[in-house]
C-alpha cells in the first residue's frame, strides 16, 4: 500500500466511510487490513465478481485465494453491495452472511432520448458493448439470429464494440454463411453511437454473466425495448415494466422466440409502445434520485 492512502485511512477512519470497488485484488486484502486496524467502515462492491460463471474462471485458484485472503476482505466489511441478484445468490455460495445489500446504480437519461426509426423496410437487432463472445452470450445471439433470419429475411444484426475476439466472431459470422446480415462496426462512441443505435429496433443482450449492465439501461433510455437473459439482473425489472423480453440463460432457442414476437408487434406498429416503457422504466426504477437514499441506507449513514 502507498504510504499517502494508510495515512488518509488513519486521518479519516472515524468520520468516513470508505468504498472498494472489485473483487479479487490482492492490494484489497491490504487495504481492508488497515481500514480493520483502524476501526474504519468500508463497503465492497464486487462488481459481479462473486457470480457463478465468474467463479468458475480459475475456480481453483479463487478457492485457495478466497480463503487466504477474499474472505478476511468480506469479514471485516460493513456491507456487500450486490447490484444483482445473481451476485448475492453467488455470493451465498461462498460466504454465509448477513451483510449482502441489493441495490442496482443509478442511470442518467440524456434527454431528449432520440426517436427510434419505425419505418424501415429492415428490422434492425442491435448489440452494444465488449466483444466478449461466452461473457456477453453472442454466440448464442448468433445462433438464434440465424434462426430468426430463416423464417424472417428482412433483418439485420448490428453489433457495436471491439476486443480480440472479433476474428473469432467473424469466422462465427462467415460459417453460418450470415456475412450479409451481420454488421459488425466497431467501437462507436458519443453522437455517431447514438445514431446508429436510433435505427436499431430490439436490443439484445443474452449475457451468461454481469452485474448490471449499463449498455441495456442506455438503450432503454433511448426507447429501445430489450430482450435480456436472466444473468443480466435486469430482466425482471424488464418485465414488470413491459418494456421488452426476459429469456432463460443460455438459450439461443428462447431469445428467437423474443425476437419473433418483438417482430410481430413491430409489424403491427405496437413495438413502440414497450419502448416507451423501457424510458419509464429507467427514469423511474434506475432513476438516482430513487436510489440515492438507499446509498445511505447502506453506508449506515
Amino acid at each position: 500500500m502507498d504510504s499517502t492512502l494508510k495515512a488518509a485511512i488513519k486521518a479519516h477512519a472515524d468520520k468516513a466511510v470508505f468504498h472498494i470497488h472489485g473483487s479479487w485484488v490482492s492490494t484489497f486484502w491490504a487495504v481492508a487490513s488497515t481500514l480493520k486496524k483502524y476501526n474504519a467502515r468500508y463497503i465492497v462492491t464486487p462488481h459481479g465478481g462473486y457470480n457463478t460463471i465468474a467463479m468458475q474462471k480459475s475456480a481453483w485458484v479463487k478457492k485457495m485465494y478466497f480463503q487466504l485472503f477474499e474472505k478476511n476482505v468480506l469479514r471485516s466489511a460493513y456491507k456487500i453491495h450486490c447490484i444483482g441478484q445473481s451476485e448475492t445468490l453467488g455470493l451465498a455460495t461462498i460466504f454465509d452472511n448477513n451483510k449482502s445489500f441489493l441495490l442496482p446504480y443509478g442511470f442518467e437519461s440524456q434527454p431528449p432520448s432520440l426517436a427510434i426509426a419505425n419505418d424501415s423496410q429492415k428490422f434492425i437487432i442491435g448489440f452494444v458493448g465488449r466483444l466478449d463472445i461466452y461473457t456477453k452470450g453472442l454466440d448464442l445471439l448468433v445462433d438464434a439470429f440465424e434462426a430468426f433470419t430463416k423464417q424472417m429475411p428482412h433483418t439485420e444484426l448490428w453489433i457495436l464494440g471491439d476486443s480480440d475476439e472479433r476474428e473469432t466472431l467473424q469466422a462465427m459470422i462467415i460459417e453460418k454463411k450470415l456475412v450479409n446480415k451481420v454488421k459488425l462496426f466497431g467501437s462507436k462512441f458519443g453522437q455517431v453511437k447514438e445514431n446508429i443505435m436510433s435505427e436499431m429496433h430490439v436490443f439484445a443482450h443474452p449475457s451468461r454473466n454481469e452485474g448490471l449492465p449499463a449498455s441495456v439501461l442506455e438503450a432503454a433510455s433511448m426507447g429501445l425495448p430489450c430482450i435480456v437473459s436472466q444473468a443480466t439482473n435486469v430482466a425482471e425489472t424488464i418485465e414488470k415494466y413491459d418494456a421488452g423480453i426476459a429469456v432463460a440463460n443460455e438459450s439461443s432457442k428462447e431469445i428467437t422466440t423474443g425476437l419473433m414476437t418483438l417482430y410481430a408487434e413491430w409489424q403491427k406498429n405496437k413495438l413502440l409502445r414497450k419502448g416507451e416503457n423501457a424510458k419509464i422504466m429507467v427514469k423511474t426504477h434506475f432513476a438516482w434520485s430513487t436510489i440515492l437514499p438507499q446509498f445511505d441506507e447502506m453506508y449506515g449513514i
